[in-house]
Parts: C-alpha cells; structure tokens; sequence
C-alpha cells in the first residue's frame, strides 16, 4: 500500500468514525449497494467528491 492509499484510506476512517447517526445510515447504504455491485466502498469513496463532508478535504 502507497502513501496516497494510506492517506485515502486515513480519510474513510475520519468520515465513518465522525460520521453522526443519520450520516452512518447513507454509508451503511452506499456500501450495501457498491457490494451489491461487486464494487468496495473504498474505490467509490476516493473517486467521489459528493461522499466527503467540508470537514474532511481530499487533496
């Protein structure tokens, strides 16, 4: 794993661990649906702008 893999995977933590109630429920469901797809929730979280709340900023 790469620093920027690191870094990416860093930030899904921040999201989850500082998520409040209702935020955790739209992520339960976003990573029902990706794993639906066969996809995982990481690969859609680092190629989605529209997942990261202002208080966490990708660069």
């Amino acid at each position: 794993m790469n620093t920027e893999e690191r870094k990416n995977l860093r930030q899904l933590d921040e999201l989850v661990l500082n998520a409040s109630p209702e935020e955790l429920e739209k992520i339960q469901k976003i990573d029902y649906q990706t794993q639906l797809d066969g996809e995982s929730f990481y690969h859609i979280y680092i190629n989605s702008d529209s997942l990261i709340p202002p208080s966490i900023k990708k660069s």
